[in-house]
């Protein structure tokens, strides 16, 4: 089913993001994450590229073999790293020929030591590039990414209002959001967005917290904002590997509960590869279901 069609019939849409593994070790860990977060009925399931498009062929082969032998609507992450037009007509070909329909397009961060975004030869600058390219050429169904926060490269929010609408004029159906820890930004961005324009569902990205190493790791390269309170939260745990654990479960389920109490169309998590987090804080909004509160 397209994500499109999904999150038009269904309120809330649950979705979770994947990475590839390297090795075929690791593709056998995840299957079995996916299979326990199944039982949870999401409505997708996304594959990312990985950092500087590294993992792009096994992206492909993963979302091929959800579709073939799991009963989740799957969606192959692209991205314009690396890749020219040419690489990107052969991939997504390769996605249409599997009987893929949906697509979640990307700029894509630098490779791993490189400062700044270049494209390929023949290659695309900008993510809403990247939808266009797609949306003129291939009967699939596009999502793109949105920052509440902005991006680290906007230099300014209105800039990022402005690139967001852009992408959805190119053709993006709907938006997943980077991850944040303060749920007023989320409001703050869709609100502006809806001024400006954009009308396509926006889904928050959520993250739970399950180790102090992640908030001094990617998180701050990310332009999001943990608030003071909740850092030292985990600061003062940060000897007590469960007490994080729990206390970054905790956290992200408010976040969820007060999101969908809203009217958000959905959480989309970003799993890691684990289940034990996510499936805790799914179990939980489904057994309160907080969106029936959102009238």
């Amino acid at each position: 089913m397209r994500v499109a069609d999904l999150l038009g019939q269904q309120r809330p849409t649950f979705s979770f993001e994947f990475f590839p593994p390297r090795d075929d070790a690791g593709v056998s860990a995840l299957f079995s994450t996916i299979a326990e977060l199944r039982d949870l009925e999401p409505g997708f399931v996304s594959v990312t590229y990985g950092a500087g498009g590294s993992t792009r062929a096994r992206t492909v082969e993963l979302v091929e073999r959800i579709s073939r032998e799991l009963d989740i609507t799957p969606v192959a992450h692209l991205t314009c790293v690396g890749s020219s037009r040419a690489d990107l007509d052969e991939l997504l070909g390769r996605i249409v020929d599997a009987g893929i329909e949906n697509v979640l397009a990307l700029r894509g961060d630098p490779p791993r030591g490189e400062a700044a975004f270049t494209p390929a030869a023949d290659g695309l600058r900008h993510g809403s590039e990247l939808i266009g390219l797609i949306t003129e050429g291939y009967d699939l169904c596009v999502g793109g990414a949105c920052y509440p926060e902005t991006h680290l490269e906007s230099p300014s929010f209105s800039d990022e209002l402005r690139w967001t609408r852009e992408k959805v004029d190119r053709g993006a159906s709907y938006l997943i959001t980077q991850l944040f820890f303060d749920n007023q930004a989320y409001f703050d961005f869709v609100g502006a967005a809806r001024r400006a324009g954009v009308t396509v569902p926006i889904i928050p990205g959520i993250m739970p917290i399950t180790s102090v190493a992640q908030l001094h790791g990617f998180i701050s390269t990310l332009q999001v904002r943990v608030p003071d309170e909740l850092a030292a939260a985990f600061e003062a745990r940060r000897e007590h590997p469960e007490a994080v654990l729990q206390l970054g479960v905790a956290w992200s389920t408010l976040q969820c509960a007060e999101l969908l109490g809203a009217g958000a169309p959905g959480i989309h998590f970003f799993t890691m590869n684990r289940s034990p987090a996510t499936r805790a804080i799914l179990s939980a909004l489904r057994a309160a279901r907080p969106w029936e509160r959102h009238r």
